[in-house]
């Protein structure tokens, strides 16, 4: 589910990468002219400026922790904090850091000091005495333009994108593609929706009903058996699910997860529909279960399989006319 705050923030970080590429527009212009005159920089813990920029500040932080400057003229780079060349020039060189006189000085001002050590409280320490040689000849060997600074981001463009920006605001992890699959299936909603709560793991098996029959959460109602009634149990690894699997000659190992079990699947189904049938027969398996809590009824393979049968025949109705014959032909020799 898209998280709006964040979404809103990545927008937004849209005009700080306007603002430190300095974009010919007439905000960015007015702003740097207006508060950000002789290589001052924006400070997010003391904001200047209008009420709409000293909010567009807030997120200073976090727009610093996606991107690393291209120093040309080093007049929107931070000296210190920044990253420039590859490296903080904090963290590089802290014991030299803690002797600075002023820890927001520009990269411009900094290269252009006649006399590097007045941007040290003096007598310096050792290390930081060697810390600041060091330093000086990494800016002697710096030369500086009068072109604009450019400044990339860690998905390794020079374009902002607020897609990206998000991403890495929530921290996105790699998603299966089998989730984006599951909305373009031809299946019902009800189908669509069971299966993704079995994707996420958020399908109770736990009832109130499950405790008037005094069925215990390490049961299965399917196998009727002793173990902790799970989806992956119920719908994979339970032998009455293995029974129903096994309609379709289809056999896997104990420790897949669902996405793996699926590819599993589609190699023995090479079909266009291998994810429809594959989410029916789960459908199918969670509708025996059913049967057994609300009704009573004891399923069997047999049951199982007339529900696959009429679930895939509806499946027809709704597929698309080029796929409709060769889902007729898998039905018909596999139903």
């Amino acid at each position: 589910m898209l998280n709006l705050q964040t979404q809103n923030e990545a927008l937004l970080l849209k005009h700080l990468d306007k603002f430190f590429n300095r974009k010919d527009l007439p905000w960015v212009n007015l702003i740097w002219d207006k508060h950000y005159r002789n290589d001052r920089l924006p400070n997010s813990t003391a904001p200047r400026g209008s009420f709409w920029w000293r909010d567009i500040l807030k997120l200073l932080d976090k727009y610093k922790g996606m991107a690393s400057v291209l120093v040309f003229n080093g007049k929107t780079c931070l000296f210190w904090d920044d990253v420039w060349n590859d490296q903080v020039r904090r963290i590089q060189y802290p014991e030299l850091h803690s002797f600075a006189k002023n820890k927001r000085i520009s990269l411009s001002t900094a290269h252009d000091t006649d006399y590097f050590h007045d941007l040290f409280h003096l007598p310096l320490s050792i290390e930081a005495y060697n810390q600041m040689q060091e330093l000086q000849v990494e800016l002697s060997d710096l030369t500086l333009d009068n072109v604009n600074d450019s400044w990339t981001y860690i998905w390794g463009s020079s374009h902002f994108s607020s897609s990206k920006a998000y991403k890495i605001l929530t921290g996105h992890s790699q998603i299966d593609p089998i989730f984006k699959w599951l909305w373009k299936t031809s299946c019902q909603s009800k189908h669509k929706v069971f299966f993704w709560l079995v994707l996420k793991d958020r399908l109770s098996t736990r009832s109130i009903l499950r405790r008037r029959m005094h069925l215990d959460d390490y049961y299965c109602v399917l196998c009727q058996q002793p173990s902790e009634e799970t989806i992956m149990h119920l719908l994979f690894y339970c032998p009455f699910s293995k029974d129903c699997w096994g309609l379709f000659n289809f056999q896997y190992a104990d420790q897949l997860t669902i996405p793996e079990i699926f590819r599993e699947w589609q190699i023995l189904h090479n079909a266009s529909f291998s994810l429809d049938i594959f989410i029916l027969v789960c459908w199918a398996i969670w509708v025996m279960r059913n049967d057994i809590i609300f009704r009573n009824k004891n399923p069997t393979v047999a049951d199982c399989k007339r529900t696959i049968t009429v679930e895939s025949l509806l499946l027809l109705h709704r597929t698309k006319a080029t796929i409709t014959p060769n889902l007729e032909a898998w039905i018909n020799s596999n139903l």
